[in-house]
């Protein structure tokens, strides 16, 4: 059974960084790409990036260019990167396996407060 942890949400000011970490238990298929969603108060989880297992990426128009997910295979750690912050970043986010669609059940999720 595969658990998802993520790590490293906090309250940062507009134009503020903050990198997340998400550790994954379990096996997961080698072939399936690592995404990072976020579901903002009142919305539908959106897909924000993922990273593929030959190592490329795609990303959410509303990131591109600020936010840069990389993997760490040996330690099952997929991680985002999240720069020049703006309030409508403000969300859970969230960690999964993505192949069309999340894979396995969600984590607790961690908050990102965008806030002046």
């Amino acid at each position: 059974q595969v658990q998802f942890v993520e790590s490293g949400g906090g309250l940062v000011q507009p134009g503020g960084s903050l990198r997340l970490s998400c550790a994954a238990s379990g096996s997961i298929f080698s072939g399936y790409a690592l995404a990072w969603y976020r579901q903002a108060p009142g919305k539908q989880r959106e897909l924000v990036a993922r990273i593929f297992s030959g190592g490329s990426t795609n990303y959410a128009d509303s990131v591109k260019g600020r936010f840069t997910i990389t993997r760490d295979s040996a330690k099952n750690t997929v991680y985002l990167q999240m720069n020049s912050l703006k309030f409508e970043d403000t969300a859970v986010y969230y960690c999964n396996a993505h192949v069309g669609r999340p894979m396995y059940n969600w984590g607790q999720g961690t908050q990102v407060t965008v806030s002046s």
